[in-house]
């Protein structure tokens, strides 16, 4: 399993794609569908394969300012590993 890093870049793994509606967006995977809401939302959103963690971490923070330091450096990086065991972000 690859290791996450700063310099990873996450994007939906192959299989993966957006469906839904813009109102109620879901992340479709070979094995079922998942509602994307929220944090999770604004997480995913930016796992097109274009930026790192660090740029998505950075983006976030200016997005929720209010965070406590380090809480959505932890919270991204949780949730993308954790999405990353059900083969639906690859990095």
């Amino acid at each position: 399993m690859a290791e996450l890093t700063d310099a990873s870049i996450p994007r939906l793994a192959a299989g993966c794609r957006w469906g839904g509606t813009i109102e109620a967006p879901v992340v479709l995977f070979p094995e079922g569908a998942i509602n994307v809401e929220g944090t999770g939302r604004a997480i995913l959103e930016l796992c097109a394969g274009q930026l790192t963690l660090v740029q998505i971490v950075q983006k976030l923070e200016q997005q929720f300012i209010l965070a406590p330091p380090g809480k959505i450096r932890a919270d991204v990086i949780s949730f993308v590993e954790q999405l990353h065991t059900k083969r639906i972000i690859d990095y």
